[in-house]
């Protein structure tokens, strides 16, 4: 028997390390015991999920697309999707009747938990478990970190905020149990030392990381060992995952840098990150494929803002706050600035996507090795509704689903069903999640069926 195909395949968690440092690696082919089908298609491919939180609801008229089945015309909020379409399928009239009244809190709250919100403006706050930490405590076991929270906004204000509800529920996407939810990151150096750094507090790891140049210059003679032992095809997509990190540190240490050119503070926007907020956007998407890359974690959620932003879109000739231009009163104008604002944040998840699309592994890529859900816990904000909420699905080839279409249900569907079906196909088995009422497999069934 040859030594090729006796060899010993690269262990799947192998991590290049040096000076409070470490690197996870994506999937090579020598992480695949050799001689065997698996080296180049590999069996059971990691299943990820992610979640994307878009506030206050759309422009519905231009988010929906015409007709239903197949996804063919995309809508004008839609329409950046087009080079992804096939991998997306978007699903209308999903509720969450437990969001009710209709608030911003209760928006937010209920989007990953389905869960009644207790009113109350104290710490003796309530809600459920949401769908990502479900997920996490079987499919998170086995990476760095089980989740990864994500936010664009640091303003994390205490007290009551809507309605009489406490602040807490529009603060947090995510709660590993009904009385404890997890505070997101929005700095992107922090974020990236939690999936690079070897441990310690959020100071100390700031402090280690602030001391050296560069992440890839203390791993280096790790990487030059692993590089020997490395096929041609390996060495290509370790240098190529590389120069993406180094690219993305690049983009870290040029934010901070321009904090001196940049004095007047702005409160949504934690001092040390990209001024624009597309770039601090695109810096977060590129920290998640990182991620999802190095198998770091297999759980994310990210809030695109807090419900109630009043921040600005200036780039993009939207200088109203977009929380006033949420209630428009139907006004044309305002409710065309609006769907203006939805247009951006979609972009900016369509362009995730096609870096998903684009970042091969096994015989697929990233993103038929994923789930994304991207979409608001409130349908039209003018009147606080929690029905025909805007929500696509993204990815899960893998998974067998079938992308290009849109699914519109006749009767409102709880987005509880959506929820169960996505931890279903993570592997997560569960009878009922909050208030669902069955599964949503015709989103994993060709057309027709």
């Amino acid at each position: 028997m040859s030594t090729f195909t006796t060899r010993m395949a690269l262990p799947r968690r192998t991590f290049l390390r040096g000076m409070g440092a470490t690197l996870a690696l994506p999937l090579l082919d020598a992480m695949v015991p050799a001689g065997t089908a698996l080296a180049k298609t590999p069996a059971n491919p990691i299943r990820r999920l992610g979640f994307v939180f878009m506030p206050m609801g759309a422009d519905l008229p231009r988010w929906t697309p015409p007709g239903k089945d197949k996804l063919g015309e995309l809508s004008p909020i839609l329409s950046s999707l087009a080079p992804v379409k096939e991998h997306v399928n978007v699903v209308t009239n999903l509720e969450i009747k437990n969001a009710y009244p209709g608030t911003h809190a209760t928006s937010n709250s209920s989007f990953l938990s389905c869960a009644k919100a207790k009113h109350t403006e104290s710490t003796d706050y309530y809600l459920g478990t949401t769908v990502d930490q479900i997920a996490a405590r079987q499919i998170g076991q086995e990476t760095q970190l089980p989740s990864l929270e994500m936010a664009m906004d640091m303003l994390q204000t205490v007290g009551q905020c809507d309605n009489g509800y406490a602040c807490v529920y529009q603060n947090n996407l995510s709660w590993s149990s009904p009385t404890t939810p997890l505070p997101a990151e929005a700095h992107p150096r922090l974020v990236f030392e939690s999936l690079f750094g070897e441990g310690g507090s959020k100071a100390e790891r700031r402090a280690a990381l602030r001391k050296r140049a560069s992440l890839l210059d203390f791993v280096k003679d790790d990487i030059a060992r692993l590089e020997r032992t490395l096929g041609p095809a390996d060495r290509a997509k370790v240098s190529h995952y590389l120069e993406t990190v180094r690219e993305v540190e690049r983009r870290i240490q040029k934010a901070e840098a321009d904090v001196a050119d940049n004095p007047l503070p702005d409160l949504d926007r934690p001092v040390g990150v990209p001024a624009a907020y597309a770039d601090h956007a695109r810096l977060m998407f590129d920290l998640q494929v990182l991620a999802l890359q190095g198998d770091v974690t297999r759980v994310i959620t990210f809030q695109l803002a807090r419900e109630t932003s009043g921040r600005t879109y200036p780039e993009i000739g939207v200088p109203d706050p977009h929380h006033p231009l949420s209630h428009h009163g139907n006004d044309p104008e305002k409710v065309a600035r609006m769907a203006k604002i939805n247009q951006f944040h979609v972009s900016l998840f369509a362009e995730f996507l096609g870096k998903l699309k684009a970042t091969k592994e096994g015989n697929g890529s990233l993103l038929d090795h994923s789930l994304y859900l991207y979409g608001s816990g409130m349908g039209n904000p003018n009147v606080h509704d929690h029905i025909n909420l805007p929500i696509l699905v993204a990815g899960g080839a893998a998974g067998g689903m079938k992308g290009g279409r849109h699914l519109r249900y006749d009767q409102p569907t709880p987005l509880a069903n959506l929820h169960l079906t996505l931890l279903d196909k993570v592997g997560v088995r569960l009878d009922k999640f909050a208030d669902s009422n069955g599964k949503m497999d015709e989103l994993f069934a060709p057309l027709g069926i």
